[in-house]
């Protein structure tokens, strides 16, 4: 026998089959978490190391470049970049997905101690941290009316 045939011949099983599948389907939205931003855990370790009035290209080759050469040796690394300022370097040491944080961490620290005597003795204690996303802004926006300043503050205070 034909199913569709069946169904036109008997349509109310079909038209309750209907309704309870719609009724679960709406019930199961009704419940279902919806998350718009998921959590999504990217193992990512930030080193700061400051050192007071200091020039950054002094920076770059006396600290950066020794913390970024001691944490490249360690397994599971997918990116490390690194941002120099006066009197200060931040590097972030970004893991592949399904590192532990805890061990990324714990790696990074490591790597850090082991050439911690050939920093500086004038530097600050290396600050070494886990980075969360979660934290930081999804979108960054920023406007500008292509007006100079001096034009901005006529308008302003008419």
């Amino acid at each position: 026998m034909n199913i569709s045939a069946w169904a036109i011949r008997t349509p109310l099983p079909v038209i309750l089959l209907f309704i309870i599948l719609t009724g679960l389907g709406l019930k199961s939205y009704a419940t279902l978490p919806v998350t718009y931003f998921p959590a999504i855990n990217v193992p990512t370790v930030g080193v700061t190391v400051e050192e007071p009035a200091a020039a950054p290209d002094q920076i770059e080759i006396q600290i950066t470049r020794l913390i970024e050469n001691s944490v490249a040796t360690l397994s599971g690394i997918k990116d490390i970049s690194s941002t120099i300022s006066e009197g200060r370097s931040e590097t972030t040491v970004e893991f592949e997905i399904g590192v532990p944080v805890d061990r990324a961490v714990s790696d990074v620290r490591d790597a850090v101690t082991k050439i911690r005597d050939r920093l500086p003795a004038t530097i600050d204690e290396p600050v070494i941290d886990r980075l969360d996303s979660e934290n930081q802004p999804v979108v960054t926006y920023s406007a500008h009316n292509g007006l100079d300043v001096a034009r901005r503050a006529i308008l302003f205070h008419q």
